[in-house]
């Protein structure tokens, strides 16, 4: 703020609960994601939805509007308000 930035009012990560409901509109077994962790979580979704070409090769990083807009595109949901 003191730089002049715009200040979110919500962090833009999600929880595990969220990517957990990301898998399970994405069709991925969510009883695989309570044995996983939120950046394998994030990894897998990435490939699911051919963000990146494996879950190797995956960015296991927060989600950004680009990734977003994939996931959304894949779910047939809109991030648009």
């Amino acid at each position: 703020m003191a730089t002049g930035r715009f200040e979110r009012e919500v962090d833009a990560s999600f929880t595990k609960e969220e990517i957990q409901a990301i898998w399970e509109a994405l069709g991925v077994d969510v009883d695989d994601a309570e044995r996983s962790s939120t950046p394998r979580m994030r990894r897998r979704i990435r490939a699911q939805v051919g963000i990146a070409e494996s879950l190797k090769t995956a960015d296991d990083s927060t989600f950004r509007k680009a990734d977003l807009q994939a996931i959304a595109d894949r779910v047939g949901a809109s991030i648009e308000p």
